[in-house]
């Protein structure tokens, strides 16, 4: 199952490497609501073990993490 119809924000990480990923979701999670959700998508392999430390470490909650291809997606929920 994905998630995509709470999605708030999109944030295309494709392209970059750490910690690129995790810095634009943090400045673009900043203008969102609690609760809000926004959906990442990367090409960076590490970034799987990234944002599970991420979330844990700032409480935002991550509710999918999935992979197509070389794309990871990622949906976060805003604490």
């Amino acid at each position: 199952m994905t998630v995509t119809t709470n999605v708030t924000k999109t944030v295309d990480a494709r392209g970059l490497s750490c910690p690129l990923p995790i810095v634009k979701t943090a400045l673009a999670i900043k203008e969102l609501g609690s609760g809000d959700m926004i959906e990442v998508l990367a090409t960076d392999p590490g970034s799987t073990k990234d944002f599970v430390a991420w979330s844990k470490t700032t409480g935002h909650e991550l509710v999918e993490s999935t992979v197509d291809g070389k794309v990871f997606r990622y949906i976060l929920r805003k604490k």
